[in-house]
């Protein structure tokens, strides 16, 4: 029997992730790059993000965790 000297096929490199481009929920303001001043909210499983803006003209409806809709 022959045989064949088969190489496998190289696997082709990962893409490079993407940075997410965070957009502010409320008002529209696109960050630049990862801001640690703004806020992060899970609301149906789905993160909202809040400019420093928005999130301190709605602190207390924040801190009461109510909904973004409610705002």
């Amino acid at each position: 029997m022959e045989q064949q000297n088969r190489q496998s096929p190289e696997p082709e490199p990962e893409p490079e992730p993407v940075p997410e481009q965070l957009v502010c929920s409320r008002c529209g303001t696109v960050a630049e790059g990862t801001p640690p001043t703004w806020t992060c909210s899970v609301e149906n499983g789905v993160r909202h993000y809040f400019c420093d803006a928005c999130a301190r003209a709605n602190l207390r409806a924040i801190e009461g965790r109510l909904d973004s809709d409610w705002w």
